[in-house]
């Protein structure tokens, strides 16, 4: 039944994680939810038709006013002039008939005055009979449009001209016909056609007679050649329709201004843009719940994978809660005084953030939440224009949360995120610096103050603000920093100092083991900070009797001879869990305790069990095994590996790279085979590393010297 039990074990423990991610990760939306829902959702207003507008209102959104478009739409079309087609035909017809006229006008004066000799005049002489039948002849030579139109004393008129003065009157009306008809003359235009030719003739200096003649020839001669072409009409119409831009209402634009009277062309854009108390739009609201529905996924995704690699507790879950807090807060307080022209979203310390995260939790979940803290950055900084983005702030946080974790490396000491704050200084400006250059706008020098200033003050605050709020995540949430590691690694702290003056062989122990633990953490990616200041407090329950361990038995005897092997156990035994005890009462992190106390697991102390074996055949292991736990996390493991072997070796008259190598895997395999390494993550590829690391590491300490000769005395 031992094994339904550690199933059931397994599958609380995975539920328990599950159940601890999910409230975190539907908290963590929740919070985005309720910052981020007024930058989506538009503001309404309770206006009436023909009332003044309490205050300035612009449209959230961007659309087009098809209303208004179809109206200019319409406007145009109705403006396009019909379109005719002129007969260049007709026109060449009328201009011929005037030609045909005069000359044969032309023709009968010249024939006239050839071939009939003038009667003598006498009283039974009729003097018209020949002109007359000169017109008769005239009449004869013209087409019937033209005699049935022009009447007989315009044809005479012509008749009696002078030839020069026929020529001038030929080529003034011919001229000026063909000009007004060029232009095209409608049906309802020959009224006026014909009346500009008639002007052009009353201002010639011809004979009255001549122009009588010609007005008349004109309006015989003008006519409609203009007709309407249904097809070019139609095609003009739809080109006017097609040239006329939609109208569009720009997410921003003023659509009333304060104290304006609202009409009812304004109050259809208000009703337009959704921003009337009647018409709230859920569509953004949905459209941000998919977005934070995404982030919560990317969000699981990582947390379940900080889960398996560094653990993850109600702590790390909380500080990931409070910090994602923190940075929304800031954001969204600057963004409520955030305007077009003062872009104070330049001076927001986001990166306060991925520097708590880095320092507390994780380098890639701080690389992750940056991007989220970028994304909600763009939306709380859109200026409440549901459906737009602030792409500048999203870059420009995205960017300076990246330098701050590149720049702050590994944490050696507390001037690190100083020097990461330089670091993501620059950054800021260069990026603030990108934005203004690529507006394509004339900048004064000038220009570029205010803005630069804005981001050294993020970088800056950044700075403060982790430097000032680690303490807190570190006491109130219990979180281990690397910060609080160095600090705790300082030879100067009360109990390194206690170790060292009551019991200095052990400080020696720890020390040595420290630094084969660190190295061999190093080696397989594990916390060697972590590992380094556990190993110098793990021995603090030797220094209550420090002269029962070998270590500190100098110049004494060894008080273990004149006991009984149980009195011994008992003694050695106690010692993680009394340092465990100490460790809690100066208020340790729980990591530094969990170390002392499972440095030795449940493993056996073989010299006094076998001396007691020796005596009693029926002893039993239990007795003089350590109660355990057995090392949880890598580094655990890793001391409880270090602190035999760098004793072990310790103990060689004559510590050659052979012994080492026997010692170190002698040790490596017994504590495998044991079982002491079945409850940590350690996998057989990082065994193999740490053997090769920690055998290394001991032939630098322990390599060969130079034996000088000692001087004989004379």
């Amino acid at each position: 039944m031992k094994w339904l039990h550690h199933i059931a074990s397994f599958i609380k423990t995975i539920w328990t994680k599950w159940m601890m991610i999910l409230l975190t990760v539907m908290l963590f939306g929740i919070l985005v939810f309720l910052v981020t829902v007024p930058n989506v959702l538009s503001e309404t207003y309770d206006i009436e038709r023909f009332t003044s507008a309490n205050e300035t209102i612009r449209s959230p959104v961007t659309l087009e006013n098809e209303q208004e478009t179809e109206r200019k739409t319409r406007k145009a079309v109705q403006s396009v002039e019909d379109r005719f087609n002129i007969s260049s035909e007709i026109t060449e017809e009328r201009i011929a008939y005037i030609e045909e006229v005069f000359d044969a006008v032309t023709m009968l004066n010249q024939t006239g005055n050839q071939h009939h000799e003038p009667e003598p005049a006498n009283e039974n002489t009729n003097d018209k009979a020949e002109p007359r039948n000169k017109l008769d002849r005239l009449k004869q030579l013209l087409s019937p449009e033209i005699t049935e139109s022009i009447n007989d004393g315009v044809l005479n008129e012509l008749l009696n001209a002078e030839p020069e003065e026929l020529e001038r009157a030929r080529e003034l009306l011919v001229s000026s016909v063909n000009n007004v008809m060029e232009d095209g003359i409608r049906a309802e235009n020959i009224q006026r056609a014909q009346s500009d030719v008639n002007q052009s003739i009353q201002f010639t200096d011809l004979s009255q007679e001549m122009k009588t003649a010609l007005t008349g020839l004109a309006e015989f001669a003008v006519a409609e050649n203009s007709f309407f072409d249904a097809e070019k009409t139609a095609e003009a119409r739809k080109e006017a329709a097609n040239n006329i831009d939609p109208v569009v209402i720009r997410a921003g634009e003023v659509i009333v201004r304060e104290g304006e009277t609202i009409t009812n062309e304004i109050y259809e854009e208000l009703e337009l843009v959704g921003v009337l108390d009647n018409q709230l739009n859920m569509f953004p609201v949905i459209g941000l719940a998919l977005l934070i529905f995404l982030i919560m996924i990317v969000l699981i995704y990582e947390l379940n994978i900080l889960a398996k690699h560094d653990g993850l507790d109600k702590k790390k879950l909380a500080a990931i809660f409070f910090i994602s807090l923190i940075v929304m807060a800031l954001m969204k307080i600057a963004s409520l005084y955030t305007t077009s022209v003062n872009q104070l979203f330049f001076a927001v310390p986001v990166a306060v953030g991925a520097l708590l995260v880095k320092q507390l939790l994780d380098e890639r979940l701080a690389v992750v939440l940056s991007i989220v803290y970028a994304i909600l950055g763009s939306i709380i900084f859109n200026g409440q224009i549901p459906g737009s983005l602030n792409v500048e702030a999203g870059l420009y946080f995205l960017f300076s949360q990246i330098a701050g974790i590149i720049f702050i490396g590994n944490v050696k000491d507390r001037l690190a995120v100083l020097k990461a704050g330089f670091g993501m200084a620059v950054i800021n400006i260069i990026t603030i610096l990108l934005f203004l250059f690529l507006s394509i706008e004339k900048y004064a020098w000038t220009d570029f103050l205010q803005p630069s200033g804005y981001g050294v003050i993020a970088a800056f605050l950044s700075v403060v603000l982790t430097i000032g709020l680690l303490p807190f995540f570190e006491t109130g949430l219990g979180i281990l920093s690397d910060y609080k590691l160095l600090s705790l690694a300082k030879p100067n702290h009360p109990l390194l100092r206690k170790i060292l003056t009551e019991a200095p062989g052990t400080y020696h122990h720890s020390v040595m083991v420290a630094n084969l633990s660190e190295t061999a953490c190093e080696a397989i990616g594990a916390n060697g900070l972590l590992a380094r200041v556990g190993a110098y407090y793990h021995d603090v329950g030797k220094s209550i009797a420090p002269h029962y361990f070998i270590e500190n038995q100098m110049a004494i005897k060894n008080p273990h001879d004149v006991l009984d092997p149980y009195q011994s156990a008992d003694i050695i035994i106690s010692h993680p869990y009394d340092g465990a005890r100490i460790l809690k009462d100066h208020k340790m992190p729980k990591e530094i305790v969990d170390i002392a106390m499972q440095h030795h697991g449940t493993t056996l102390l073989k010299y006094f069990y076998h001396k007691e074996r020796e005596k009693n055949k029926l002893t039993k292991e239990e007795a003089f095994r350590y109660p355990g736990p057995k090392p949880q996390t890598k580094e655990a493991a890793l001391i409880c590996i270090c602190d035999s072997v760098e004793a072990a070796v310790r103990s060689l008259t004559e510590p050659t790279e052979d012994k080492i190598e026997e010692i170190v895997a002698s040790i490596v395999n017994d504590r495998l085979m044991d079982g002491q390494l079945n409850e940590c993550p350690l996998t057989l590829k990082e065994l193999d590393e740490v053997h090769r690391t920690i055998c290394e590491t001991l032939k630098g300490f322990f390599h060969s010297r130079i034996q000088y000769p000692i001087k004989e005395a004379k």
